[in-house]
């Protein structure tokens, strides 16, 4: 997370722009940058099953971060800069990346609006212009802008286990249903570096031919050790 908004200052200071990849070294409980989780969650089931947590600076709803493969994008963006159309323009790399694999993918157009950000699920439904596959979710997105910069954060699940946040609530929200995988679409479970190159592939073809891996330098890795101490602070966590 604090990489992330590193990246997104980055943005904000050089107008580059960033796609980055990655996994987690352990399951990870991800919440909302204004959902409300105070009170809301088992904090000793969460330390048994060996779960962390950490709030995104982006917006949305809770998401088990383990088998699923997480994007980052950060980018300057002017203030007249209209949300769908940057929501498109990401559809459009993660479309062509996920149809490389196989997996042919549909933007969700629900007929009503999304709920607010509450104790269910990310993955619980699809909010309009997020992609899905057979009528499910498969990529869940949110984006955060500030300052004259954007990031958007994205999950792709790989194999489904987000069912088993329910369980780590004080009181369980009942799922309607269940998310789509890479599994589902693919009958299998593809790695890390499989999707991440597609991904990068997508980008050289329809964004930079030119595109090429980041460079981390000193003034980047002070910024995400700086903001880092935000993250791992149980005041920014459990704020609300």
């Amino acid at each position: 997370m604090a990489l992330d908004e590193a990246l997104m200052a980055r943005a904000r200071r050089t107008g580059q722009h960033v796609l980055r990849v990655y996994g987690w070294s352990r399951p990870t409980l991800s919440l909302g940058r204004n959902q409300r989780a105070n009170g809301v969650y088992l904090l000793d089931e969460l330390e048994r099953r060996g779960i962390g947590v950490v709030r995104r600076p982006t917006g949305g709803r809770a998401l088990l971060h383990h088998r699923e493969v997480t994007y980052s994008v950060t980018a300057p963006c002017t203030a007249d800069a209209g949300l769908a159309a940057e929501y498109a323009r990401f559809n459009l790399l993660l479309g062509s990346a996920l149809e490389t694999l196989g997996v042919g993918v549909v933007v969700a157009d629900p007929p009503t609006r999304s709920a607010p950000p509450g104790a269910a699920p990310c993955f619980a439904e699809p909010a309009r212009g997020e992609l899905t596959f057979d009528g499910r979710k498969l990529v869940g997105s949110a984006q955060w802008r500030h300052d004259g910069a954007l990031l958007q954060h994205g999950s792709i699940l790989v194999d489904d286990d987000q069912a088993s946040i329910p369980s780590l609530m004080r009181e369980p929200v009942p799922l309607s249903g269940r998310p789509a995988t890479l599994r589902d679409a693919l009958g299998r479970a593809p790695v890390l570096s499989e999707v991440a190159e597609a991904l990068f592939a997508a980008v050289r073809t329809h964004l930079d031919p030119r595109a090429r891996p980041v460079e981390r330098d000193e003034t980047l890795t002070q910024d995400a050790e700086q903001l880092a101490i935000r993250f791992r602070d149980d005041t920014w966590t459990w704020r609300r």
